[in-house]
């Protein structure tokens, strides 16, 4: 078999080392590669029809043409709003609300309204429950750039006049932004504010093939959580980003403010329960599941492509999960060693499901690897094996679009099916 070519736009040593480890050739994105890790700014390229580019069945890429439908965060709101008000038209039952118009089983964004655009709306709201915190966040940033807090109209108007409003300076008022209900609520370990980074891979979203990785951690504010308004600029309160964590006095760079998801488990058994522990971690999968499907219609589903996303959620002190932004290059730049080994580990459980070891890249391979070369990942949703799981409830009469807990596994709630065939 032929040595795998390998063209990457970062010289990060957890991708080169996993590559070259597997005795791949690094060559240029220029050349003939099988296998290339691109930056976000260079799959349009990659794609464009100008550049005549057009890719062979031993070649891959580490992100899919139009990603930014999941991972824009106005454009990700605007698609799961879509995805319910379709689900609610069909008259499905997943769609259901409760008595005050809240989704049941779908509510796991938090109120949000794009800027300028829905600032009529976003007034009406605000007057509703004018004691409410909201946050601020343009579309197109990461790493908590340009991010602020604000609990009096005056401050939105002040920022939309001259974009000085805050110590975060927005670049351009015409800029959009999402403005979401700020959870002032949030589940708190040692008195501080945390969120979740978990990484999901996604090899097709037609039919949708999902996979978690159980490596996932909780990155952790260095101060101490405090809901004052008087704290409303301090962001080393409010935002866990590592990139402005690491600033404040308090960061600790041998453990980097993060702790493993399995220990955020162990905790919450020991002190909340095993039944509700479970229960937030299925809910997790399931919002997971259903932002990606919200999606399947408008993602340019390439079989080149493959996608290992950065899904940021909070948990709040009810331990509902709100899923907050999906990032479409996370870092992988290491903070601790054993951020290192992870995010290495990562990159080889990748690539194992990408190209199973042994096997020359070829896109036409869309199986589900052996249980053998999921690494640290778990099988998240299968949707081919869902149909085949709907076929065979619908002879047996259960209820369409939600599955039987009867099913195998047996989970606790009516509205989720077995693993990796949640509906």
């Amino acid at each position: 078999m032929a040595r795998i070519k390998f063209a990457s736009d970062f010289d990060k040593s957890v991708l080169l080392n996993n590559f070259e480890n597997r005795g791949w050739i690094q060559v240029s994105p220029e050349d003939d590669w099988n296998f290339y890790w691109a930056g976000v700014h260079n799959i349009r390229n990659v794609f464009s029809v100008d550049s005549g580019f057009r890719l062979q069945d031993d070649q891959f890429i580490n992100h899919f043409p139009n990603h930014v439908e999941l991972t824009r965060k106005d454009l990700m709101v605007k698609n799961i709003k879509r995805y319910r008000k379709d689900l609610e038209k069909e008259g499905n039952p997943m769609a259901e609300k409760d008595e005050t118009g809240r989704f049941i089983h779908l509510d796991f964004i938090p109120q949000t309204f794009m800027l300028p655009a829905d600032y009529n709306l976003f007034v009406e709201e605000f007057r509703k429950n004018p004691n409410t915190t909201w946050i601020m966040k343009p579309c197109g940033k990461a790493r908590g750039i340009g991010i602020f807090l604000v609990n009096k109209l005056s401050q939105l108007k002040k920022w939309s006049r001259d974009g000085k409003g805050n110590s975060f300076t927005p670049p351009s008022a015409k800029e959009t932004y999402v403005i979401s209900k700020y959870i002032d609520n949030p589940l708190l370990i040692g008195g501080k504010k945390f969120d979740l980074r978990l990484y999901v891979l996604v090899t097709s979203f037609r039919p949708l093939k999902a996979y978690m990785y159980k490596l996932g951690f909780c990155r952790f504010c260095t101060v101490k959580y405090n809901a004052s308004l008087n704290e409303l600029d301090n962001m080393f309160v409010h935002l866990t980003n590592v990139s402005i964590q690491k600033q404040g006095d308090d960061y600790n760079a041998i453990h980097g403010g993060k702790w493993t998801v399995q220990n955020l488990r162990l905790f919450l058994e020991s002190t909340r329960g095993k039944e509700v522990s479970d229960k937030l971690f299925d809910d997790i999968n399931w919002q997971t599941i259903h932002s990606l499907k919200a999606v399947t219609g408008v993602v340019s589903n390439d079989r080149h492509c493959f996608e290992c996303y950065g899904y940021d959620i909070i948990i709040d002190d009810n331990l509902k999960p709100w899923l907050i932004e999906v990032n479409a290059s996370p870092s992988l730049a290491a903070t601790t060693s054993s951020d290192r080994i992870m995010k290495y580990r990562l990159i080889s459980d990748v690539v194992n499901i990408v190209i199973p070891p042994g096997e020359a890249p070829d896109v036409r391979w869309n199986k589900i690897p052996d249980k053998e070369n999921l690494g640290n990942f778990d099988l998240l949703y299968d949707e081919e094996l869902a149909n085949a799981d709907q076929g065979a409830q619908d002879v047996r009469g259960a209820k369409p679009g939600l599955p039987n807990p009867a099913m195998r596994g047996g989970l606790r709630d009516v509205k989720r099916g077995s693993q990796a065939t949640w509906k």
